[in-house]
């Protein structure tokens, strides 16, 4: 899945959308984003969409916080419990005028509205949120091939797109995942392709506006992390096609917007390892998509400060990490074997976490700060209470072993 991503652009910046050619009007729900480096499925971020047609602006100067409300056709007023999408546009039955507009425009001009919606798609029919759906995201082919199931009746009329600055991504290496951010090497906003919907929960009297990301196979150049990747809209271009929804249904130039991205593209993507810290859902910290090489508490920052100090980095090995070897090391090397230190050394088991399709997998690790002395920090734990164990005992075994000697010594002398 897009299982994470990164929007820690002001609300100006992200309006504003610097180096993308388009005309964004109002926010609807402005206040509910705030923005952060650990975008997380279900919680609220902003995505892209075109105002349907009859569909009527907040109320408000503002128009930021307000709900978007709509022209009903009818004269009976609609259900509070009934699905918001009998207020909006019947998504299977189509009414005659909007048919005659969709088929006389060649281009939606409908105005490009920014809305905050929870990451997790809700289905319009569904009167009860199902956290075991699994619709933080949908696949492409889901969307090119089928016409069945719950993006079948949506992907047609209400396309849109998430913005962030880069997304998340990670690489098991043997015990270890290892989180790698990815993201424009010019620096711009990152559209992602994506759907969205909305309802009414039994119980509830608000509509609930929920969207999910569009994936795609990935690229050849970040097949090594990963088999999947989002669907990238590169431009204003690609960005008007897939928020173009007058024609009501799929057609062929938005099967050709959902190929893989390529880092050869007119606006290519770099790739970096990023702290583990972002594995943890409800941290926060800019340094989230800073590579780990030029975090200003990471190495560079301490051979810097060595360097300042004029301390060799050497000094700074722990003597407990220098252990004498071993005589089980000393007899095979008495017989011809090579040493330990000569013997390559077993390489990690490299696997891709499939966190665009599930994040059950994304590591979640703790605070160290908040860690507390009975409570197990995995390896970290192990070697303190091997060592602690081996300085416990050291002494009381030397003690022992003196004690039998004279004991010897003793009676050797006694005896004969």
């Amino acid at each position: 899945m897009c299982g994470r991503y990164s929007l820690g652009l002001s609300h100006e910046e992200i309006q504003e959308l610097h180096r993308y050619n388009v005309q964004i009007g109002e926010w609807v729900g402005r206040d509910n984003f705030v923005p952060r480096h650990n975008v997380a499925p279900r919680s609220q971020a902003p995505v892209i969409r075109r105002r349907e047609a009859n569909e009527v602006p907040a109320a408000g100067p503002s128009h930021q916080n307000a709900e978007p409300s709509v022209l009903v056709a009818h004269a009976a007023p609609v259900a509070l419990s009934a699905p918001c999408t009998d207020a909006l546009p019947n998504i299977s039955d189509e009414k005659p005028e909007l048919a005659d507009r969709s088929a006389g425009s060649a281009v939606d001009s409908t105005p490009l509205i920014l809305q905050t919606m929870k990451w997790g798609l809700v289905p319009h029919f569904s009167r009860h949120e199902d956290s075991s759906l699994k619709t933080i995201n949908a696949r492409c082919e889901a969307l090119i091939e089928g016409n069945t199931g719950i993006w079948a009746s949506i992907k047609g009329k209400r396309r849109c797109a998430a913005v962030c600055e880069g997304y998340y991504e990670w690489l098991k290496k043997g015990k270890e995942r290892l989180p790698h951010f990815t993201k424009h090497k010019d620096g711009r906003p990152m559209l992602l392709a994506g759907l969205w919907d909305c309802t009414v929960l039994e119980g509830s009297t608000k509509p609930m506006w929920t969207f999910t990301i569009v994936t795609t196979d990935a690229c050849t150049e970040l097949s090594w992390l990963h088999d999947r990747q989002p669907v990238i809209l590169p431009d204003e271009a690609a960005l008007a096609v897939w928020l173009d929804t007058s024609a009501g249904k799929w057609t062929p130039e938005l099967s050709k917007l959902c190929a893989p991205y390529h880092a050869a593209a007119e606006h290519p993507l770099v790739c970096y390892q990023v702290p583990k810290e972002v594995g943890k859902i409800g941290t926060e910290s800019p340094t989230f998509i800073q590579p780990v090489q030029e975090r200003k508490d990471g190495i560079q920052a301490l051979f810097a400060q060595q360097k300042v100090a004029g301390v060799p980095p050497a000094a700074t090995t722990s003597t407990r990490a220098i252990r004498k070897r071993s005589p089980s090391s000393v007899g095979l090397e008495s017989e011809g074997g090579p040493s330990l230190e000569d013997r390559p050394a077993k390489k990690a088991k490299v696997e891709k976490v499939d966190a665009w399709e599930d994040d059950s997998d994304i590591e979640c690790i703790d605070d160290p700060r908040l860690s507390t002395p009975g409570r197990d920090n995995g390896e970290t734990t192990k070697v303190s209470v091997h060592q602690n164990g081996a300085y416990a005992l050291g002494p009381l075994i030397h003690s022992v072993a003196c004690v039998a000697r004279w004991h010897c010594r003793w009676w050797r002398w006694y005896l004969f």
